[in-house]
């Protein structure tokens, strides 16, 4: 091959390519030899996103290594660094900086066996050094640490002079292991491998950790490889084109400081696998991966209403309806042990979930933050259910939920899953009387697929980490040099403002489908949509005219992996 002449100059090289200004006859083509061979596989995935040409922060961080990738490379051809490997690179460093955010409080104090030591929790520690996790107090006070079962053992509530507590009917305040019986079960597995590590380092010299450390550190194992999955669930769900939006799944802030501090991301996961089970028309493995998720955690049942709303639009409800048995008879198959044999034990979570109030973090106490409100529910005793609060949540959850039925039957052009559920899981986080800081993971793959606007998700994700800060000084108290209520409380009405902000750019690109990223101009339908993908719209007869799309805007895109010749590796 030969490099072509520029026509623009107008030196020596163009003269000797000229063959009116020469009676030398040009060297044949054929005759003249690359510099290298050239691969025998010329195949490029020229119409792949490409962060280091079209973000400004890609192309800014690609000038670490090397700068933006070459205008004439073959895209999807490299055979070791492909995308999801160097965004499993990304992620595995995001997951070491969550650990560093913890590790002060791992550090073992105490002497004799690891089962005799501590962690160095001393002078309220895990507050002003930001590194509080659930993990290490629970080990305790769900009677871990003596090897008990979760669901089996229980323990009686006691106040500061050491007295039972009485709850509301009169009655002692007992206490269960208050989590979904797959994370209680995690947790149990993790305790079962810590005490191992104990017994073994009386038989062999073994680094002196305290248990309940070497217990933080199984199980933050577990969590890690959990989100790795989500990152690569993430990113065959977002496709070959825009492989690269999963980045900011491996790389989100909230990571750093959320990861580690509760066990949601096994929910997570399971819950973006049975997204990516259905993108493969795989609906009965998706509503397995949901029931799992949600015998380890509540929220991947949300999922079920975008694909139920989607299938009445289509008219593929019996797809759908495999989906929500399969997730029904495998939440139960995986429930019914405990169940039966505990059910006090088992009924824990439910019943805390009725009887827990407006939480810290919720939109709720921040009003009664600024205005002084006493709530829905004053004065009610230990453990009374807050009955009003959980009506008004449940309302205004429906309600949103409505809404976003209505938008998903009648938009012009069919919406994507990851739209619709994004949109339904913030829903609910945002009215719940509820929202831990590690809930925010929840929305992390379901934002980037929904709406693949790097710098916008980086904003609300810098946001929605940078809570945890004011969180833990406010519990760090005043009287300590902590910050009071309301800074913290304005940190968190800006983070329910940024993703209220994103709920509305969700919604406008649905009304507005040109402007979807995913979309690419109207050439793609939806990557992670399955059998929703390219499907014509086919709502029952039983639907109300005023819930159907209008039909002479009604258009079918027809799915990629049918127009692409071929697939290259992502």
């Amino acid at each position: 091959m030969t490099e072509p002449v520029d026509p623009g100059d107008d030196g020596d090289a163009a003269k000797a390519a000229s063959p009116a200004s020469s009676t030398v006859s040009p060297v044949p083509l054929a005759e003249v030899e690359s510099p290298a061979r050239p691969a025998e596989d010329i195949r490029s995935l020229d119409d792949r996103d490409l962060p280091s040409r079209t973000d400004t922060i890609g192309a800014a961080l690609s000038e670490v290594i090397g700068g933006p990738v070459g205008k004439h490379a073959l895209i999807g051809r490299q055979r070791f660094f492909t995308p999801l490997r160097a965004m499993l690179l990304i992620a595995l460093v995001f997951l070491a900086l969550g650990y560093s955010t913890k590790a002060a409080c791992l550090q073992t104090i105490g002497t004799g066996a690891p089962d005799q030591r501590v962690a160095n929790w001393e002078n309220q520690r895990a507050y002003y050094e930001l590194c509080y996790s659930d993990t290490v107090p629970l080990y305790t006070a769900e009677l871990l640490n003596l090897g008990k079962f979760p669901y089996k053992s229980s323990w009686v509530e006691k106040d500061a002079a050491g007295q039972p507590k009485i709850q509301f009917d009169g009655n002692i305040a007992v206490r269960y292991m208050e989590y979904p019986v797959l994370t209680g079960l995690y947790q149990y597995g993790s305790m079962a491998l810590a005490k191992s590590y104990t017994a073994l380092s009386k038989l062999v010299s073994l680094p002196l950790l305290a248990e309940v450390v070497m217990f933080f550190n199984i199980a933050a194992f577990g969590l890690a490889l959990a989100w790795l999955a989500t990152v690569w669930a993430t990113s065959r769900l977002a496709g070959p084109r825009r492989v690269w939006d999963a980045a900011l799944v491996a790389a989100s802030p909230l990571v750093i400081f959320q990861i580690f501090t509760n066990f949601d991301a096994l929910a997570t996961a399971f819950a973006t696998g049975a997204l990516l089970a259905w993108a493969r028309r795989k609906p009965v493995l998706a509503g397995v991966l949901i029931g799992v998720g949600v015998a380890a955690k509540l929220y991947p049942l949300l999922l079920l209403v975008p694909l139920a709303v989607l299938a009445v639009r289509t008219g593929k409800l019996r797809e759908v309806g495999k989906t929500a048995i399969a997730t029904a008879l495998t939440w139960f198959i995986v429930n019914l042990p405990i169940m039966v044999l505990y059910p006090r034990g088992w009924s824990e979570f439910f019943r805390l979930n009725t009887r827990r109030g407006d939480d810290m973090d919720s939109i709720y106490n921040v009003i009664k933050s600024f205005t002084g409100w006493r709530g829905f529910d004053p004065d009610l005793g230990m453990w009374e259910p807050p009955t009003v609060l959980n009506a008004v949540s449940a309302v205004l959850f429906v309600s949103c939920c409505i809404a976003i039925v209505y938008i998903a039957l009648t938009a012009e052009q069919r919406p994507r899953v990851a739209q619709i559920a994004f949109l339904v899981v913030a829903a609910f986080l945002l009215t719940n009387k509820v929202w831990s800081p590690q809930f925010s993971l929840w929305l992390v793959p379901l934002a980037v697929l929904a709406l693949p606007h790097r710098r916008i998700l980086l904003a609300w994700m810098t946001i929605d980490a940078l809570v945890w800060v004011p969180r833990m000084l406010y519990l760090y108290g005043e009287q300590n040099k902590g910050l009071p209520e309301q800074p913290f409380t304005i940190v968190v009405l800006l983070r329910d403002i940024a993703v209220v902000g994103l709920c509305a750019l969700v919604v406008h690109q649905i009304y507005r489908p040109e402007k979807d990223l995913v979309r690419w101009g109207g050439q793609v339908d939806d990557p992670a949509g399955g059998v929703f993908d390219g499907a014509p719209d086919a709502p029952p007869r039983w639907l109300p005219d005023w819930l159907r799309p209008d039909r002479d805007r009604m258009r079918v895109i027809e799915p990629v992996e049918k127009r692409a010749g071929v697939t290259l590796d992502a």
